[in-house]
């Protein structure tokens, strides 16, 4: 999570550079470019009954009655798939040779998955740790909001020295890597669960 939000704040640099500075954009109209993940990110959140009902058909918990915290899991392995498909997408599109639409787009399935990813992943922190939810969430925002602080602070010298599609393309395949992540926790996740003393303590 720390990863993926801290790629979307350096969306706040990447963006001015692909629209701004090399396709000649006004700053408010180089604003408009992010609606795109705005888009994407609204529909996850739209997406919301749909995927509680598919979690709802996960077997439940003996001991809580309900699905286990790794049913949520699953919306967090289709956006793992979604930000870097998006990532690559923006990179190879952002030459101004290239019509402005296509680099827009891209922002769809990347705010979908940053979507999923920020939502459910949080859903799965709560409920795993229970009681001690807060203390979870808390210790995740400090990872995530820490990232985001530091990473854009080397975007402008990345995207000058790489180009806005290899900078792109270095996200996106750092992306591509991390994906095993939450498929490891959606069928591991119980396992892993049992041995935090914390979260044992909290059921």
């Amino acid at each position: 999570m720390g990863v993926v939000y801290a790629v979307l704040f350096l969306c706040f640099v990447a963006y001015p550079i692909v629209f701004g500075e090399m396709r000649g954009w006004t700053p408010g109209l180089a604003g408009l470019s992010y609606c795109g993940i705005g888009i994407g990110t609204a529909i996850a959140v739209m997406l919301e009954p749909l995927i509680r009902k598919i979690i709802s058909l996960h077997p439940n918990d003996p001991q809580s009655g309900r699905p286990p915290p790794e049913a949520a899991v699953f919306a967090v392995c289709v956006g793992s798939l979604l930000i870097p498909i998006g990532e690559i997408w923006f990179a190879w599109t952002a030459s101004p040779s290239v019509h402005w639409i296509c680099p827009i787009l891209a922002g769809l399935p990347f705010g979908l998955g940053n979507g999923l990813t920020f939502i459910y992943a949080t859903n799965y922190l709560a409920g795993s740790y229970t009681i001690y939810a807060a203390s979870a969430l808390s210790g995740n925002s400090i990872i995530r909001y820490g990232l985001a602080g530091v990473l854009p602070l080397a975007g402008s010298k990345m995207y000058t020295t790489l180009g806005a599609n290899w900078a792109g393309t270095m996200l996106a395949l750092i992306e591509f890597a991390l994906i095993p992540i939450p498929f490891y926790f959606y069928r591991n996740g119980h396992k892993i669960r049992l041995k935090s003393p914390m979260i044992t303590k909290g059921v």
